[in-house]
């Protein structure tokens, strides 16, 4: 497969190993403001930039049938809109804020356990999330999917707060309070505790490099290639 990639940043860079090792071609490499004319002969993009370019990034894909999967975060808002111009130009668009296999299974973990937990009201819910010092959003991506699979089965919790850490946490009983952590290399950690006045349960994942986002971006773009629609690694994965 010939593959065009989007942001050429430590992730970038990672993705492109990977694809190698898979026996792809890279046939593009895009970095912040250059032209994306450079990728219209790719099989597929793969999109690792910032929230403000996403869209952007995104539409030109979809506007010349480049089926494209995305890992940026931070663009949600304008989820809607590309997801109407994928289905009216018949493209192929695939999105995560995490493409970690492992994460993927943690997802589903974080429903069950929310889910189980749903009975247990004297038990607080708190997420802690930690990244490295270029992580911009925050929450992250993947902090927000785990707060909200735990609000789609939860009638206490309404809505997630974000606070970076030296912030004075003051979440209402009916959010969950994320406490962001930014340090020097750090793939991503994240954390659930559901916490009583007896004891606390807590579930968490660790990556350990970039290897295993790379692995699943990779894998996510051959998965794309027989299919057309809008997807995210739950249909990769079957979860």
């Amino acid at each position: 497969m010939k593959l065009a990639l989007i942001g050429y940043g430590k992730m970038g860079k990672a993705v492109e190993q990977i694809a190698l090792q898979r026996g792809h071609i890279i046939v593009a490499t895009i970095d912040k403001n250059e032209d994306l004319h450079a990728v219209k002969n790719a099989d597929c993009c793969i999109e690792f930039t910032a929230p403000n370019m996403a869209f952007s990034n995104l539409k030109f894909c979809v506007e010349h049938n480049i089926p494209v999967v995305s890992g940026t975060t931070g663009w949600y808002e304008d989820y809607e809109a590309i997801k109407v111009l994928v289905e009216e130009k018949n493209g192929a668009l695939l999105t995560a804020t995490n493409f970690s296999i492992g994460v993927n299974i943690f997802f589903k973990i974080n429903e069950i356990l929310a889910s189980m937990m749903n009975k247990f009201p004297e038990y607080q819910i708190s997420m802690e999330e930690i990244h490295h010092l270029q992580k911009l959003d925050h929450p992250s991506g993947t902090g927000i999917s785990l707060a909200q699979g735990i609000i789609e089965v939860n009638d206490k919790i309404t809505s997630y707060k974000g606070f970076l850490e030296g912030e004075q946490i003051d979440a209402t009983s009916h959010e969950i309070p994320i406490l962001c952590k930014r340090e020097p290399d750090i793939p991503g950690t994240h954390s659930i505790k559901y916490e009583s006045e007896i004891d606390e349960i807590v579930i968490s994942h660790r990556a350990k490099n970039r290897t295993g986002f790379a692995t699943g971006a990779v894998i996510a773009a051959e998965w794309l290639q027989k299919n057309k629609g809008v997807f995210t690694m739950k249909d990769v994965l079957g979860l």
